[in-house]
């Protein structure tokens, strides 16, 4: 599979942008659901950081070649959270969540997804950058 440095430029801001999307729905860190069901991961300060996180994605962008390491500890970051959000799902109910809030409810039901995929897109661009040196 080829994808082209301007793609993969487009991934990072593109996950950047996925992490910022925890503001809207924690309602600017405003909604105690989501920590309520999840008090040490999804804390206001577990959100705050994955925000955080999302401002080092888009911070390397344009430079990511120059910064082959990081990028696989992006992918293991992703890969720990997507790990969590399985486990939270075998041992939780998304029903309970939706049924105290929406925005709380959608939360759950897709962050994980989207951690699991931006793994696989950071996987991806560590191993291409690994093979090219």
């Amino acid at each position: 599979m080829t994808i082209n440095n301007k793609t993969i430029t487009k991934g990072f801001v593109l996950a950047g942008l996925m992490n910022s999307s925890v503001l809207v729905f924690s309602k600017f860190f405003t909604n105690p659901t989501i920590a309520e069901f999840d008090a040490t991961v999804m804390s206001n300060f577990g959100l705050l950081m994955i925000f955080i996180w999302g401002l080092a994605y888009i911070s390397i962008s344009k430079n990511y070649n120059q910064v082959k390491w990081l990028v696989a500890v992006f992918a293991i970051e992703k890969f720990i959270y997507g790990f969590i959000w399985t486990n939270w799902h075998l041992n939780n109910s998304i029903a309970d969540v939706f049924e105290k809030d929406l925005m709380a409810g959608l939360f759950y039901s897709i962050y994980g997804i989207n951690d699991w995929l931006f793994f696989v897109f950071f996987t991806f661009v560590f191993v291409r950058l690994v093979r090219n040196k």
